[in-house]
């Protein structure tokens, strides 16, 4: 169906469009070139599959923490600096992750640098979305697309680093130099950060503003508009299935193709290529479909990859399954969030800090319970979590639609 919303929304890509999609790069980067790293981390560190899940735990817990004061920090701070800030403990944590010689390092080091970049990304998506108006979804899709088109190289790096007998942690440090540049350049940004509430929102008794406040991402979901509930269930799902895959597609291949770690390793990049494509693609689309029915279609289309991906016995069938799912999952984190920012509207903050915590909870779960259940049953057999994982999001993005539609939100 033809989204009127967004056909007459063209993308501006000025100044502070293409540097605030650095911070999505650096974001990306370090995602894709230590998500298939962790089953090698754990070897390293000689701990089990379930043990190098709770990297996602940790990853989760800064994820949550996060999504209470960032809106706040926002408006103490600017939306300018708090991405700055966020960009340099990014920096910070990663040189902890790959210094730490233990599993309690490696673990506190995943929830600073997690903190740090779910502050930096949270701010950002906000501020391209009040930047963009109605092109929202578009701006954020191709922001996320940026972040995983320089993650694209992130696994073929690792994969480089492990066959050149450098390790995992000389491409993962990468994100350090990165950070620190994007950091730089956000902070000759002028600063739009803090939203004039008397000319833009509702007026409010100093009872809700401050129960606005302090609640966070704490604040009733209920809050943030009609239909919110199920575009959140969306983004639940496509974070699970995103960092599932991404943490443990390396284990998964080298169980079923007998491929080495470097190639096995390797072959993430044809997820992160299709999720690529899709989020440079899934951008005009907006203007002519509406986001929820893309949404929808792409939890069918990652299952069509899974399918692919799990009864792969080679390599290059494996890639080819990972392309075809990431072309699914492309499209599915994005869309999400700007659906659950389109409906909350004023309340965009308060809805990315719900939005935030809600994703951090799925990166804390799926990757360990994955992890815990491969260990039990072996990675093949716990893979079959994807499509009902999917199943679930197609019909939050069917239902969310239909609830938002009524209420004449979208």
């Amino acid at each position: 169906m033809t989204n009127p919303q967004t056909v007459a929304a063209p993308l501006r890509r000025d100044r502070y469009t293409i540097t605030t999609y650095g911070t999505f790069a650096v974001w990306g980067w370090f995602l894709y070139s230590f998500s298939p790293s962790v089953s090698l981390l754990a070897e390293d560190l000689g701990v089990s599959k379930a043990a190098g899940g709770l990297h996602g735990t940790a990853m989760a817990v800064g994820a949550i923490s996060a999504s209470f004061f960032t809106p706040r920090l926002v408006a103490a701070i600017g939306r300018r600096n708090a991405v700055a800030l966020g960009l340099l403990v990014v920096a910070a944590g990663v040189v902890g992750l790959v210094v730490g010689p233990v599993l309690a390092a490696t673990l506190a080091s995943m929830f600073v640098l997690a903190v740090g970049g779910n502050v930096a990304v949270s701010a950002s998506q906000v501020g391209i979305s009040d930047h963009h108006g109605p092109a929202a979804p578009a701006a954020i899709t191709e922001a996320n697309g940026v972040g995983s088109g320089v993650g694209l190289f992130a696994p073929l790096a690792v994969g480089a680093a492990v066959g050149l007998g450098w390790g995992w942690r000389a491409a993962v440090v990468t994100t350090v130099v990165l950070a620190v540049l994007v950091a730089w350049a956000t902070s000759r940004l002028p600063d739009g950060g803090r939203r004039p509430a008397a000319a833009t929102a509702p007026a409010e008794t100093p009872e809700d503003a401050h129960a606005v406040e302090v609640r966070g991402a704490a604040a009733p979901v209920k809050a943030l508009g009609p239909g919110s509930v199920w575009f959140l269930t969306t983004l639940v799902a496509a974070v699970a299935l995103e960092n599932a895959t991404t943490y443990w597609s390396t284990s998964l291949v080298l169980e079923r193709t007998g491929a080495d770690e470097s190639i096995a390793t390797a072959t993430t990049a044809g997820l992160i290529a299709g999720m690529t494509a899709m989020r440079f693609v899934v951008g005009p689309l907006t203007r002519r479909w509406h986001s929820a029915h893309l949404l929808a279609v792409s939890f069918g289309i990652s299952v069509v990859g899974w399918a692919v991906l799990w009864t792969a016995t080679s390599p290059a069938v494996a890639l080819a399954g990972l392309a075809v799912a990431g072309f699914g999952y492309g499209a599915q984190y994005p869309l999400s969030v700007a659906l659950v920012l389109g409906i909350a509207r004023e309340a965009a903050d308060r809805a990315q800090a719900v939005a935030t915590f809600t994703g951090g909870a799925a990166v804390g779960l799926a990757p360990f319970i994955l992890g815990a259940v491969a260990d039990a049953v072996g990675m093949h057999t716990a893979f079959l979590a994807v499509p009902v994982l999917a199943a679930l999001g197609g019909v939050g993005a069917v239902l969310g639609w239909r609830r938002a539609h009524a209420a004449a939100l979208l």
